[in-house]
């Protein structure tokens, strides 16, 4: 992977030109309702007064993971999005390698996709759909996804065409 432009040398995030460097526009973490068994059993719980703690019990072990892909050597445990000024990347590991990429150019659009738990989480996945209507990627989990639909849509327009 190439080495990406340090976000504290930019005077505007994002703001240099992919020929020159590639730069880091955003970065989300998949949020914990990727495992959505679990999480939809939690929210249902939740709803109930006497049952929330239930609920929270439930989803422990998917924070106490997510915690625990801060520490160095367990980075792997999370999944990362990235956009940057040449591609979209879903990304894991300890070193956070990408495990699959598209380039902004061959982004036709972005749909959002909800489920149940969509709502209450305040997530979504995100398909991207390469130009012919064929889907390319899935971000699943992705929190605030409407935002970062928006991102990825304004990036494609700003350096997609270069």
């Amino acid at each position: 992977m190439p080495e990406m432009a340090r976000l504290d040398s930019q005077v505007i995030t994002g703001v240099v030109p992919p020929q020159i460097q590639e730069a880091m526009i955003r970065e989300v973490w998949a949020s914990i309702t990727t495992n959505s068994g679990l999480s939809a059993l939690a929210r249902k719980f939740m709803s109930s007064v006497f049952l929330a703690p239930v609920g929270w019990l439930l989803l422990l072990p998917l924070f106490v993971k997510r915690l625990l892909g801060f520490l160095p050597g367990l980075s792997g445990l999370t999944v990362k999005y990235t956009l940057t000024n040449r591609r979209v990347m879903v990304r894991t590991g300890m070193k956070a390698r990408p495990v699959q990429e598209i380039a902004l150019s061959e982004i036709g659009d972005v749909r959002l996709i909800q489920d149940a738990n969509s709502e209450f989480y305040l997530t979504g996945s995100l398909e991207i759909l390469r130009k012919d209507g064929s889907v390319a990627l899935t971000l699943a989990a992705v929190p605030e996804p409407e935002s970062f639909r928006h991102s990825i849509l304004q990036a494609r327009d700003a350096w997609g065409q270069l």
